[in-house]
């Protein structure tokens, strides 16, 4: 197999990344073990660990130890635009993908200085949060902590528990549309909480996306935080 001028493994991790691609490993497989990798190659072992390590690293496979190693779902495209939905970009990716949010946990806390800046409030003054759960096809693919001024949205909690979403909760306080002020997105390591909810070994990266929303008169409403498994969305920036 091998090619003039291409690393050896980067061979082998293509071949697997065209064996997935093309249904020979269905997702949700576990793939042959290292050494029957290794017989079929022509290869040794160490190669085919940096074949399977690229793969694991650009979320085409997960890695158990004591389990082997399996197939995940491709990553899922995900539009930031100023009208950012999460129901309606996942509508979007497949109409056979069953998708739900349930709220985990909502709690009082006053504004942290950030928080403060980005919804134009006094810092320390009372905010209502809460979490949100979002499954595909029953697997967890983010976590958001959601935060609203209390004087304006007391309640938005129980509302978003009773509707499931974000959108129909705050048209029952008089906001009919809103949009996506500003975005800002960075890596780092999943606490044990978001490790257990999002069912990922615990330190595995996430993508921490923050999001400032406002209604139509440019007033901000919502402070948010999406916390996803590393390599599981692809942001695509719409201007």
């Amino acid at each position: 197999m091998r090619q003039s001028g291409k690393i050896l493994w980067r061979e082998v991790e293509e071949v697997l990344s065209e064996d997935i691609i093309n249904g020979v490993y269905a997702v949700g497989s576990r793939l042959p073990k290292e050494s029957e990798l290794a017989l079929r190659f022509g290869v040794n072992r160490h190669t085919i660990r940096q074949a399977l390590a690229a793969l694991r690293d650009r979320g085409a496979i997960s890695i158990e130890q004591g389990r082997g190693m399996f197939v995940k779902a491709p990553k899922l495209a995900y539009p930031i635009s100023e009208r950012t939905r999460y129901t309606e970009n996942v509508s979007r990716l497949d109409q056979n993908l069953r998708f739900t949010g349930r709220l985990l946990r909502s709690w009082e806390e006053p504004a942290s200085q950030t928080v403060a800046r980005d919804l134009q409030i006094a810092e320390g003054s009372p905010c209502i949060a809460f979490d949100d759960l979002r499954e595909i096809d029953d697997e967890p693919v983010s976590i958001t902590t959601h935060r609203f001024p209390a004087a304006r949205f007391e309640g938005i909690a129980e509302a978003f528990d009773a509707l499931r979403s974000v959108t129909r909760a705050l048209k029952r306080y008089g906001v009919d549309d809103y949009k996506r002020r500003q975005t800002r997105a960075h890596a780092r390591d999943a606490t044990l909480e978001e490790a257990a909810a999002l069912r990922i070994p615990s330190g595995m990266a996430v993508l921490v996306v923050e999001a400032i929303n406002v209604d139509k008169d440019g007033v901000p409403i919502e402070f948010g935080t999406t916390r996803s498994p590393g390599g599981r969305f692809e942001l695509i920036y719409e201007t």
